[in-house]
């Protein structure tokens, strides 16, 4: 008798994945107690204090400075009156456990409904993305473009790496790119791969640039210019510092990259995602032949120049005209109408195409949905302000470097459950950055431990962006902690090396 040769295990994908940690925060409502800070939101209609307590129960006080001082909350009025402070406010000394709100079956089951609602809009923007990179394959002016690309770049082709990391590096560090990315794979993968490296180099490249960019952020409004507001400082103290700080991460992290891209290259082998490079290339180079010169015509010249304007268009509407995904999911169906003229195919067949485009990320979008329940359960049963407060009181008494290192973990802990920058910012600062005041730091130091301790643990969060990303990928989370937990090792002793400096120079 033959025997069956024994399946090999397969590491789960990003929905089971998402799924057990939904199920993972689900207990932790059972086991964590539930409890809450008071809430302070300024009213800039009626000019008022609305303070919300753990009850949920709200009174309106008067906007004055004195208010502010009763309740130990170190800011000055203005930074409400000018809007630059619009998110509540946790007050210091307020937590209370409340009763249990544990997350049965019922609350789990429900809570990937309740996330796909929340995130209708960042699903539309990735469907719509879907549809448009369907028509610039139809028309194949994907494989024209990749054609001219790969003749042009042949021996530089590290080059590619560091002109996408370094511009996702400068989006991040400026105006926090993170969830834009998500638009990218589609284009650069199959650039990637025609030029030699694995999947993985091309994450890294994009995915890692916005991180490294958003974890040392020097002027990025959404974490270190809003913590800095809710820590009563200025965002310039220690600007300085900052920029030399990304610099020298940005140089840690392009060599790390150089030197896997560079092992991949002497033996393909050595690729964490060897075994998956079949289905990889299948799925993003389907139509592309190498021995098959694809004609650059005025038509694929056209869509092509469209298409890459409207990333230009995009981080301009992001960065400088506050955009969200309704502006950007605009933006692309408006790109995508004009394609479908310049395309020369029948109406039936360019709607049809941008109809099979999209239907080819609902994987994505149905990830993207799941990583949002995670969050919802932790919120429903109310145990972020209890981890906060754990928190603070493991780190109160210390002082230091040792204080500072501290503050580090406790962002990078924190991170995993509150992965929102300026949740996290508007949630901590009012009651850590005092703490730096008592042992007789700066407060710049706090907000260092907040960027970089939230931006390392987004290296490998489950509820951020690395498995949406890697289901656009076609790889799965164990590969991807192969490759970054080596430079997640490196950078956390970066960053601890400098908020140690931090102490003694700022």
């Amino acid at each position: 008798m033959i025997l069956a040769e024994k399946k090999k295990h397969e590491f789960p994908t990003a929905f089971t994945v998402l799924f057990i940690i939904l199920i993972m925060a689900a207990v932790l409502t059972y086991i964590v107690p539930s409890g809450r800070f008071s809430r302070l939101t300024y009213d800039d209609v009626a000019r008022e204090f609305v303070v919300t307590d753990q009850n949920n129960e709200v009174k309106t006080l008067p906007a004055t400075q004195s208010v502010l001082d009763d309740f130990k909350i170190q800011l000055s009025l203005s930074k409400f009156e000018d809007g630059t402070i619009k998110k509540p406010i946790a007050i210091p000394g307020t937590y209370v456990q409340i009763k249990q709100q544990p997350q049965g079956i019922l609350e789990v089951i429900q809570a990937p409904v309740t996330g796909v609602m929340d995130s209708v809009d960042i699903m539309i923007f990735v469907l719509i993305l879907g549809g448009i990179i369907g028509l610039v394959n139809k028309v194949g002016a994907f494989d024209a473009g990749m054609g001219a690309l790969s003749k042009k770049t042949k021996g530089k082709e590290f080059i590619l790496v560091i002109l996408v990391f370094t511009l996702t590096t400068l989006g991040g560090t400026t105006f926090g790119l993170a969830e834009e990315t998500i638009a990218f794979y589609p284009i650069l993968m199959p650039i990637f791969l025609i030029s030699g490296f694995d999947a993985i180099t091309c994450i890294a490249a994009i995915y890692m640039g916005s991180s490294i960019g958003t974890m040392f952020s020097t002027v990025n409004p959404f974490s270190v210019v809003i913590a800095s507001n809710a820590a009563g400082i200025s965002f310039t103290n220690g600007l300085v510092f900052r920029i030399i700080i990304l610099v020298i991460g940005s140089i840690i992290t392009l060599a790390y990259m150089y030197w896997y891209a560079n092992k991949v290259k002497k033996d393909p082998k050595n690729s964490f995602v060897y075994e998956e490079e079949e289905s990889i290339r299948e799925h993003f180079l389907k139509d592309y032949n190498p021995d098959v010169v694809t004609e650059f015509t005025l038509r694929r010249k056209l869509i092509m120049i469209l298409f890459s304007l409207a990333f230009i268009v995009l981080v301009w509407g992001v960065a400088l005209n506050g955009w969200w995904f309704g502006e950007m999911s605009a933006l692309f169906l408006g790109v995508a109408i004009v394609m479908m003229i310049l395309s020369g195919l029948s109406e039936k067949e360019a709607v049809n195409t941008f109809v099979a485009g999209a239907a080819d990320l609902i994987g994505v979008v149905l990830t993207i949905g799941l990583a949002r329940a995670i969050n919802i359960v932790m919120d429903n049963g109310m145990i972020s302000d209890t981890l906060l407060y754990y928190s603070i009181d493991m780190i109160s008494g210390m002082n230091g470097s040792l204080f500072a290192i501290a503050q580090l973990g406790v962002f990078s802990f924190l991170g995993f459950f509150i992965p929102s920058s300026s949740g996290l910012a508007v949630l901590t600062m009012p009651i850590m950055a005092p703490l730096a005041d008592s042992v007789g730091l700066s407060r710049d130091v706090v907000i260092n431990a907040y960027n970089w301790g939230q931006g390392l643990m987004a290296f490998i969060t489950p509820t951020g962006l690395i498995l949406v990303t890697l289901e656009m990928a076609g790889t799965t989370f164990n590969k991807w902690l192969k490759y970054i937990m080596p430079l997640m090792i490196i950078m956390g002793i970066y960053a601890a090396v400098g908020l140690i400096l931090g102490v003694y120079i700022l």
